[in-house]
């Protein structure tokens, strides 16, 4: 339910990727559109719901940590697992929101109150986390263990690489093998897909395209990791704001009850290879980028009905001329390609602000927005107004990158 489980408001994948280029909003909803618009607004209704499901993944995973330990303490498995979740949910939190992030728990009965902390201190957790699962794991090669210390070593990969520790996040995916996949699961039973569901099926999102001048070709790229399917007729195929004569594009890697991989080999591979891009060992760089595409195994899957372009070819290194940054944009297009709507985006393009030192004005969408206006100055999301009921809390930190 968190990543990519529910509407209105929408699971962190979807909300979030509006903020981005990936999803633009095919809908009337206000707090869609806003968001899509990049307008830094705390009232916005649909902000609490991906905010409360974090923590609640969060809050859980910590009660059946004591629980577990209490009752079943020798599920070394799950109870691994369960610091995986504690620490994938820090580090979304980080990725996504501002700083001033307050953490709040429960203890017995009673709500206790978090203070606010930083982004980075997120991340510091969410390592912390990750180690411990690991350590919990052990060597055991039982898959239960394996696949729960396999997930560690990403989310741990992750937070480092968001810290800008690169030699130390090549080192802790440098065992997950390419093939890694690990994934949330939807059911009829439970909950449809998201991606499915407001894209696919509603028509209230749409994939993004060259959004706001600065945006990635999703679409024409023609690109086999994003099979995709334009609309027809405005009748069946518009997006659902009739006011707009717009054609639905379609994502077809998900159906209604598919599987959304949110940790992988393949991100530990791209994760190595921004290692090898860091310290200038530009032959083994662009070596890793080529071995990923050219692996067709390892491309999603594509549902009936839908496009996918050809098999990718070997890329020549771009080098630094004419554009210095040339490298650099060539490791996050294909980061965006690979892990494309997981919710990897937002903190890929707060990185190339922060670690990279580009100006916002060539990451975000800008310019004019497609209903009218211009797109705001919003490059995270915000902490929901209902925070405010914690007395500790007073609003976001900052809003640096």
């Amino acid at each position: 339910q968190a990543v990519s489980g529910t509407q209105g408001p929408d699971a962190l994948f979807l909300f979030g990727g509006l903020l981005t280029d990936e999803w633009r909003s095919g809908d009337t909803f206000i707090q869609r559109n806003t968001m899509d618009q990049r307008i830094w607004d705390p009232t916005n209704t649909f902000n609490a719901g991906p905010f409360r499901n974090l923590n609640r993944v969060r809050t859980q995973a910590l009660l059946a940590i004591d629980g577990l330990r209490a009752y079943q303490p020798d599920s070394v498995a799950t109870i691994a697992r369960m610091f995986d979740f504690l620490a994938y949910t820090q580090v979304l939190l980080g990725e996504h929101y501002c700083n001033g992030i307050p953490l709040s728990g429960v203890s017995g009965t009673e709500v206790v109150f978090g203070e606010p902390i930083s982004n980075d201190s997120l991340f510091t957790l969410g390592i912390a986390n990750a180690d411990s699962a690991l350590a919990i794991a052990g060597s055991d090669t039982a898959s239960p263990r394996v696949k729960a210390a396999r997930f560690a070593m990403v989310i741990k990969g992750r937070a480092l690489v968001d810290r800008a520790d690169f030699t130390a996040a090549a080192a802790a995916v440098a065992t997950v093998p390419d093939t890694f996949r690990y994934d949330v699961t939807h059911s009829l039973n439970v909950n449809d897909n998201q991606m499915w569901a407001l894209n696919a099926s509603a028509r209230r999102y749409t994939m993004g395209d060259v959004e706001g001048k600065n945006g990635l070709p999703y679409v024409t790229a023609n690109d086999p990791r994003i099979p995709r399917r334009i609309g027809t007729s405005l009748k069946d195929d518009g997006i659902f704001d009739s006011a707009f004569p717009i054609l639905v594009i379609r994502e077809g890697i998900w159906g209604r009850t598919s599987a959304v991989t949110i940790a992988s080999g393949i991100e530990a591979r791209l994760i190595a290879a921004e290692e090898r891009l860091r310290a200038g060992d530009y032959a083994t760089w662009i070596s890793i980028i080529n071995t990923l595409r050219t692996t067709t195994t390892l491309y999603p899957p594509i549902q009936s009905g839908f496009t996918r372009g050809p098999a990718l070819t070997a890329l020549t290194d771009p080098g630094t001329t004419p554009d210095t940054a040339a490298r650099t944009n060539l490791m996050f297009y294909e980061r965006a390609f690979w892990l494309f709507s997981t919710g990897h985006r937002l903190g890929d393009m707060r990185r190339l602000l922060r670690q990279y030192e580009h100006p916002d004005s060539i990451v975000y969408p800008t310019g004019a927005w497609f209903k009218g206006g211009p797109y705001g100055d919003a490059i995270q999301m915000v902490l929901p107004v209902e925070e405010l009921n914690n007395t500790n809390f007073h609003g976001c930190a900052d809003r640096k990158p």
